[in-house]
């Protein structure tokens, strides 16, 4: 099944570093952009940073300066290293992928990973 799925979430101290890991499966012909939102408890989903194929990027005010988006075209594959972490950075952090190309015909659009749990303690 083609689909986005997250890896390296957990539990870090303030001031600590976590890298998160998203990888899409499967006879990929292309994926356009792709990126990392997150949904703290009782709030709404926020994007955290994108990235375009090309590289281009976007990040978010409140993480700017800490965080950084990567990715791998030949691993079908988006990173994000999380430095400087604070309490509030405390999140379910899900991947984004807004159109895949495979070999199973019609391209996929706006597909989500599962989520990964980030727990920043203070």
């Amino acid at each position: 099944q083609v689909q986005p799925v997250e890896s390296g979430g957990g539990l870090v101290q303030a001031g600590g570093s976590l890298r998160l890991s998203c990888a899409v499966s499967g006879v990929i012909f292309n994926i356009n952009a792709m990126g990392w939102y997150r949904q703290a408890p009782g709030k709404q989903r926020e994007m955290v940073a994108t990235i375009t194929r090309g590289g281009s990027t976007i990040i978010a005010n409140s993480v700017k300066g800490r965080f950084t988006i990567s990715r791998d075209n030949a691993k079908n594959t988006v990173y994000l290293q999380m430095n400087s972490l604070k309490p509030e950075d405390t999140a379910v952090y899900y991947c984004h992928v807004d159109r895949i190309s495979y070999g199973g015909g019609t391209p996929l659009f706006n597909q989500w990973g599962q989520g990964t749990q980030v727990t920043v303690s203070s």
